[in-house]
């Protein structure tokens, strides 16, 4: 623009002289346009000049942060905890770092160009060949997650793995993965796992032994003392009226007590469990907390009822049979519902009341510290089988808590003949 006003101004003060004081016009007003035209573009090549010295300047100035930025990324590529490493779509390896190297056994070198089918198991290959084509196919991929890969010395190594798609014009060129070795720790949840199991079931033994012996011993002597004192308050062998009402009064005591022993011996181990299965259990459970609680309780089936394995049906049940307590001792409510489904391939639990609810904590893990321990003990026992335990609250409305179990095809039905009608 300043080449542009300069030349205009100079070709304005040159054209009059041009016409009025040269002797050959014609050739001073050429003159004075070529000057002017001579000018502008030597004006603009100036410019030109100008901004490719400034294009030159940003240039080298983004080459300097490219390089800088790839040597940040360099030094934290091979700094990282996390072990790194790139595999082009047929699987052979471009990159890794040193971290790859520890929690693989193999070194660097060996690493670049290694196939990596050579470290996984055909498991792990099917799993491998899952996330590669969820990936691909831009669908959703849960991450990180659990992958077992076999290290240089045969040993096999758990990682928590983490996997990206390397894009180049907009194609996929390779795989990009973060792994971090959870081995021991996987190890030691499993261990805890496999010891609250064995904890439960040898707490599940202790009960079934305490009730049969409620069962066999207890509740027979009170049977017999209880036909004993009935015997003495009928007779009329030299017994008073009054020795009379307080031997009625025995009679019904001990009736009583034979009653809640026997109820005790129901929770411990309920028989009907072993006999006729879960939901039958469930049915005979919320009859009796109805009658002894004074609940409204309503229970609800959806499907065919069958049979699980034997652990998988107590520990249904005894959550089942903590939460109808919690409604009964805690929530102060009125009414409550159990419904249970039997899906093709999937077992679902709700029990519902109408009490007084509760603030949920963040996060389930926090249960334990709220006070909410009968809550975080159905949990445990949920993780046990595998199952997912839901627990939705609001206080003054209500609490619903969800058990769901994926099952595998069922292969053993309960009887049609047992219905909740001939349970009773």
């Amino acid at each position: 623009r300043a080449v542009v006003i300069t030349s205009s101004v100079a070709l304005a003060l040159m054209l009059p002289g041009a016409f009025f004081n040269s002797e050959n016009p014609v050739e001073a007003i050429l003159e004075s346009i070529a000057i002017f035209v001579v000018g502008n573009i030597v004006g603009q090549y100036v410019e030109l000049l100008r901004r490719e010295r400034e294009k030159t300047a940003q240039l080298e100035g983004i080459q300097r942060d490219l390089t800088i930025s790839e040597q940040r990324y360099r030094e934290l590529f091979e700094n990282a905890h996390d072990a790194i490493w790139l595999h082009d779509l047929t699987g052979r390896i471009i990159n890794a770092n040193r971290a790859s190297e520890r929690l693989t056994g193999y070194p660097v070198p060996e690493l670049i160009n290694m196939d990596v089918r050579g470290f996984l198991s055909p498991e792990s290959m099917v799993l491998a060949g899952q996330v590669r084509d969820k990936m691909l196919n831009n669908q959703y991929l849960e991450q990180p997650y659990e992958q077992r890969i076999k290290r240089k010395d045969d040993k096999e190594a758990i990682i928590q793995l983490a996997t990206s798609l390397v894009m180049a014009n907009d194609k996929p060129v390779a795989f990009q993965h973060i792994a971090r070795d959870v081995t021991e720790q996987t190890r030691l949840q499993e261990n805890q796992a496999f010891y609250l199991q064995q904890v439960a079931k040898a707490q599940e033994e202790e009960r079934k032994r305490i009730s049969r012996e409620l069962h066999d011993e207890t509740i027979q002597s009170l049977v017999v003392l209880s036909r004993q004192l009935d015997a003495l308050a009928t007779t009329d062998r030299g017994v008073s009226p009054e020795l009379r009402f307080h031997l009625e009064e025995l009679w019904q005591q001990t009736n009583n007590i034979m009653n809640d022993v026997r109820r005790l011996s129901q929770d411990l181990r309920p028989p009907t469990l072993d006999r006729l299965g879960l939901f039958a259990a469930i049915h005979v459970l919320v009859a009796d907390v109805a009658r002894y609680s004074g609940l409204e309780i309503k229970v609800n089936l959806n499907g065919t009822p069958r049979r699980l394995p034997e652990e998988v049906e107590l520990i249904l049940f005894r959550i089942t049979q903590e939460s109808l307590r919690n409604v009964w001792r805690h929530a102060h409510a009125k009414k409550a519902e159990v419904n249970v489904n039997f899906l093709t391939d999937k077992v679902l639990i709700t029990v519902m009341d109408n009490g007084k609810g509760f603030a949920l904590p963040k996060s389930m893990s926090d249960l334990p510290r709220d006070g909410k321990l009968g809550l975080a003990g159905m949990q445990e026992r949920a993780r046990l089988i595998g199952a997912e335990l839901n627990v939705e609250s609001t206080p003054n409305i209500g609490t619903t808590i969800t058990i769901s179990l994926a099952t595998e095809v069922p292969v053993r039905y309960a009887p049609a003949t047992q219905t909740p009608a001939t349970l009773n």
